[in-house]
C-alpha cells in the first residue's frame, strides 16, 4: 500500500482528503505545519508529499528545500497544494522539484485523487 504524507494546516480539508485518500486505497498520514511535515516524513517515509504552501511555522517552499537535503527524500514526488497563486512561489517549487502546483479550488477533491495517482502509480 502506497503512503501519502499531506502537510495541510485546515483541518476539515485535511480530514476530508484523508478519507479520500484512504477510499482509493492509500495510507495517509498527517501534519499541520511545516517542521512537524519534515519530521513526519522523516519518521514515516512516506511515497508522495502533497504540500500546502502557506503553512504555520514555516512555508511549504523552506519544507520542500529542506525536504530535498535529505538523501533520501532527493526523488520522492511532492505535489505543491495551495490557493496562492503566486508565479514566483510556483517556480521556486518547480526549482526544487514539485511534481505540480495544484490551485486546490480548480479542482473537486475526487479530481485531486486522480492526479496524485499519476504521480505515484
Amino acid at each position: 500500500m502506497k503512503k501519502i504524507l499531506i502537510v495541510e494546516d485546515e483541518r476539515l480539508l485535511a480530514e476530508m482528503y484523508v478519507d479520500k485518500f484512504s477510499e482509493a486505497g492509500f495510507k495517509v498520514i498527517l501534519a499541520s505545519e511545516a517542521e512537524s511535515g519534515l519530521e513526519t516524513a522523516k519518521t514515516e517515509k512516506p511515497d508522495l508529499v502533497i504540500l500546502d504552501i502557506l503553512l504555520p511555522r514555516g512555508d511549504g517552499i523552506s519544507f520542500l528545500q529542506k525536504l530535498r537535503e535529505l538523501p533520501e527524500f532527493a526523488l520522492i514526488p511532492v505535489v505543491a497544494f495551495s490557493n496562492f497563486d503566486d508565479l514566483s512561489t510556483k517556480k521556486a517549487a518547480f526549482r526544487l522539484g514539485a511534481k505540480d502546483y495544484l490551485i486546490k479550488t480548480n479542482y473537486t477533491p475526487q479530481e485531486i485523487v486522480e492526479k496524485i495517482k499519476e504521480y505515484i502509480e
